[in-house]
């Protein structure tokens, strides 16, 4: 299912779109931030192929800080503008790096790790975090993985108090 191009079966829109279904499934009756993220990373991963991190980066006093999440231990602290996830949530927008050995500053947190996509979470102006996904695939990602990957956190931001979130870390 994956290719030198990026992951593209003709199934591969279809099971966004069930992803999409389901994560308002889970969400829609809940809005604590751990709860749905923790979710929400699992869904992620036990549904989308050729993934070997799913997870979640919060906004803590100036750096991001490891959430919620499926794969390896991680990272815990990424600073803001280091690496793919700080870099996309200093320059608030998706990056895809088909290959993470070119990515100037990329952060290892795990070695078999080739290609990622950074997902910055903004909601009321603030970038709150960044939903992260890698794959042991160069060339994984593509402008499909984008589209979907930015509607979910649209709806994860639907179902969030972010406000509360903020009281609680």
């Amino acid at each position: 299912m994956c290719t030198k191009e990026g992951w593209r079966g003709p199934g591969a829109q279809a099971v966004y779109e069930n992803l999409l279904v389901e994560a308002q499934a889970l969400l829609s009756a809940e809005t604590d931030w751990l709860a749905n993220l923790a979710n929400a990373a699992a869904l992620i991963y036990s549904t989308l192929p050729d993934l070997n991190w799913a997870g979640f980066y919060l906004t803590k006093r100036g750096e991001l800080v490891l959430g919620p999440f499926q794969g390896k231990p991680a990272c815990v602290r990424i600073p803001w503008g280091r690496g793919v996830c700080g870099t996309a949530a200093q320059r608030r927008a998706t990056i895809v790096v088909p290959d993470v050995h070119q990515f100037p500053g990329h952060i290892a947190c795990d070695p078999a790790s080739r290609s990622e996509i950074v997902v910055p979470i903004i909601h009321g102006g603030n970038v709150w975090g960044v939903l992260d996904l890698d794959s042991p695939y160069e060339g994984r990602f593509s402008q499909l993985d984008q589209q979907y990957l930015e509607q979910l956190v649209e709806l994860l931001n639907k179902h969030i108090d972010w406000q509360a979130a903020c009281s609680s870390r």
